[in-house]
């Protein structure tokens, strides 16, 4: 049952760092895109 516990709890951790390294991918993506128009103008 323990076992069970700290597998979930894992689990959540990996789940959150995940969803953080997503936004921060997506954020950088977003900022190169502004950053590239800025220049090509």
């Amino acid at each position: 049952m323990a076992f069970l516990g700290w597998f979930v709890h894992y689990f959540v951790i990996a789940l959150i760092l995940a969803v953080v390294a997503g936004l921060g991918f997506l954020t950088g993506k977003k900022l190169r895109q502004r950053k590239d128009a800025k220049t090509a103008e």
